[in-house]
């Protein structure tokens, strides 16, 4: 038997427990399945309050460690936004690795529901970034802990308009603050990522009279919008340097 010797000097800092988005998260939970190509981490920053309800985003991360970074910030958020709104929950995201458009299927949601599932209510999950309702309806047959489905299964809906009508009033409200007056009508607003929630934030500061400029990874979607919006598009990382009045974007 052998051991392998690490030279933790040459190690900058941990990769987990070392992040400064780690921030005392209570439970991380890496989710496999061979069967269905199902990688999936799941974080629970904080349960104090109650159970940790977060969304649940699948997207092609640039790695693995990106992936998992984002759960950490994205639940840690979570935790704080429940508390700062009254509600009884606890801080809690998923990402799942892949691109949603193509590998995404029922098979692998109910994988992904089961894992859910096994955390005994801990972590209640809901849409996000490349998911939709049907998706959630999906995990809604092997798990009670989950959020966001269709109306006519008991649920919500789609909560995307909401979150977009309340991105675009902080919006009204920054702008207040800095120009003194809450109106987007004639100011250069960038929006980075035009997904569900994307594209209403667009359509609600278009038809205020803001000049809308759209960023995305999908060029297709960037296109259709911007014949639908008269949106301006600008591709990759060009969007850091352009001079805007307000900027929304997706990381």
């Amino acid at each position: 038997m052998t051991s392998e010797i690490i030279d933790t000097k040459s190690l900058k800092n941990d990769p987990v427990f070392g992040q400064l988005s780690f921030d005392s998260h209570e439970q991380i939970v890496f989710c496999n399945d061979e069967d269905t190509g199902l990688k999936a981490i799941i974080g629970i920053h904080n349960t104090v309050l109650g159970p940790a309800l977060g969304g649940t985003r699948m997207k092609t991360d640039e790695s693995e460690w990106h992936a998992l970074n984002d759960v950490l910030r994205l639940s840690r958020g979570m935790t704080y936004k429940a508390a700062i709104t009254g509600l009884n929950l606890g801080g809690g995201k998923a990402v799942i690795i892949g691109n949603a458009r193509t590998q995404k299927n029922d098979a692998l949601m109910r994988r992904f529901g089961k894992f859910v599932h096994s955390l005994s209510g801990h972590y209640i999950t809901a849409e996000d970034m490349g998911m939709d309702t049907r998706d959630m309806d999906i995990v809604r047959e092997v798990t009670p802990f989950v959020t966001g489905i269709s109306e006519s299964k008991g649920g919500a809906g789609n909560p995307s308009p909401i979150t977009a009508y309340g991105v675009y009033m902080g919006m009204k409200a920054a702008a207040k603050f800095q120009f003194g007056t809450e109106s987007l009508a004639g100011k250069k607003v960038l929006v980075q990522g035009v997904g569900h929630v994307g594209e209403t934030l667009v359509k609600h500061i278009t038809e205020e009279g803001g000049q809308v400029i759209i960023n995305d990874i999908n060029e297709e979607r960037l296109e259709n919008l911007s014949k639908k919006y008269n949106a301006s598009v600008v591709l990759g990382k060009a969007i850091y340097g352009l001079d805007v009045d307000i900027m929304r974007l997706v990381h």
